[in-house]
Parts: structure tokens; sequence; C-alpha cells
């Protein structure tokens, strides 16, 4: 499933990091990656010239340590343009499976006001991404936890995650529902009542034939908050949300102010979750 992996490099934050614990996991491991460094146009040519070195030292660097003892085709593109805008190109021009990229973590308007490029990514393109905020701690990756709904953006999230942990032993999968319509006061769900919920019980299915270990937890609260708190309280080192592309094709290049405001629930995840978060996003027909 992840044949194509575009790495997006700012020569800030986290995501160099990420990969890395990424690469551990033998699915990752014969990815094809493509390393990318975007410079933005410059008043000068001396300007210019120097952004160009610097980002050509950069992508070797990286490209050297990916290669260090490692047999997954590695490439290296730096191109010129608006970031932002360059990603989006890269990703559809190569058939990227999963985007990595870093984030700020910035607020609705605040992200727009500052020219965000994982949210304007985010906002635009129709690929999984894997969102790696500046603060967040990157860790060896022992507990996933999956959001599921009904929706099949959730379903994707699902199968995503578990062609990334194929072969990948020692790790545990959480798999959350949180259901608004339960009440707050009642005694928490037993096990088997949990296991035996419509949405959580064919996913532990699958997981189980797959031999990974795995708990499913079902609760009340509002999705987006009660997930980002259980990542907190479960010590979670990786989430997996769908985030199902909502805009008619007629509207692929417009704002969508829904996730601009921060209205959706993954959006507010990949500012607000205390760990990297997987976006998985699918074209459906």
């Amino acid at each position: 499933m992840l044949k194509r992996i575009l790495y997006a490099e700012s020569g800030t934050g986290k995501t160099q990091e990420m990969l890395e614990v990424l690469r551990e996991l033998p699915r990752i491991s014969k990815s094809e990656i493509t390393i990318l460094h975007a410079v933005k146009p410059q008043i000068t040519t001396e300007e210019e010239i120097a952004q160009r070195e610097e980002g050509s030292l950069l992508l070797a660097g990286i490209a050297n340590d990916l290669n260090r003892d490692r047999a997954t085709p590695v490439s290296s593109l730096l191109l010129e343009g608006e970031p932002k805008d360059i990603v989006c190109q890269v990703a559809q021009s190569i058939d990227a499976d999963l985007i990595i990229l870093g984030s700020r973590g910035l607020r609705r308007l605040q992200a727009i006001l500052l020219n965000s490029v994982s949210q304007y990514v985010f906002q635009l393109t129709d690929r999984s991404m894997l969102m790696v905020k500046d603060d967040v701690y990157v860790k060896k990756i022992k507990r996933v936890m999956v959001g599921l709904n009904e929706s099949r953006g959730a379903q994707y999230a699902l199968e995503l995650t578990l062609d990334l942990l194929q072969d990948y032993p020692g790790c545990e999968l959480i798999l959350v529902r949180v259901n608004s319509d339960l009440k707050r006061n009642l005694p928490p769900l037993s096990k088997s009542e949990m296991e035996k919920d419509s949405i959580l019980a064919p996913a532990l299915a699958r997981v189980k034939r797959m031999g990974i270990s795995c708990r499913c937890l079902l609760t009340p609260g509002e999705p987006a908050k009660q997930i980002s708190k259980l990542v907190e309280e479960l010590n979670i080192d990786l989430l997996a949300i769908g985030s199902q592309e909502r805009r008619p094709s007629v509207a692929k290049t417009l704002p969508d102010f829904d996730r601009l405001l921060g209205a959706s629930v993954s959006d507010y995840l990949r500012v607000n979750a205390n760990c990297p978060v997987l976006l998985a996003r699918k074209e459906f027909t």
C-alpha cells in the first residue's frame, strides 16, 4: 500500500526523527522515499544561490543518513517556489501514498495569517499525511491508537495502520470509538461490552487475524477532545485517524473554511494531539 513516500524537509522540527523511527517498520523499509526541499524565490541572485546551496547540503545529509546500511530507494528534489504549492504538486506528480510533513501546531486563523505550509497541504491534498509537530517527543512506536467511527475515512485509517504494522512485533494497537450518545454518568463499559460494539467488533477481528496485540475503548464525550485526552493518558506514540476529502471536485482548489477554522475532528487532533498524527485520506467514489 505504501509504495511511495514524500518527505517534505523544511530544515526544522522533528520530521527527520520521525522518518528514522518509521524506517524501523518492515513495511516502510520497502517504500521508495523522495526527499523534497523547496526554496522560496529570493529578491537577489546572491540570496537565491545561498538558499540553493543550503538546501543542497541539507538534502545530501539526509539522503546519506537514510542510505546508510539501507537498501531503500531514496531520491532528492530541490525545487524553487512556494513550499506549500510545491509539496502538493510533487505529491501528485510522484503519486505519493504518504506525505511526511512538519507542523508548528498553529491554531485556526493563526495558521492562515502566518501562511502555514502544513495547514495548506492538509487543506488541499488528497494524499494521506503524517503530521509531526515541532513540540512533540518522537518515540519508538510501541502504542498506536486508531480513532474509529462509521465513516469510510476511519476504515481507511485502520487499513493504513495495519499495513504499517505488518510484521512489526512488540506493538500494541488501541482501537477507540468515542460515542457522544453514550451517557457520561453510567459505569464504564466492560471489556466484553466494548468488544461487541458494532464499529469496534469487526475492526478487532481484523487485527486479531494479523496477530497484533489489541484492545478496545468505547467512551462517551466529544470525539476530538476525548481522543486528544486519551492520547495523553495512554502515552500514545502514533495516532491514526480518518481525514476524508469532503469537497466536490469543482472546489478542490478552493479553501474549505470549516477546516481552515479548525472545525473538523482531524484538524483539531493534528493541532492538539500530543504525538505524531497519521491523517488517512483517500478519494472515495
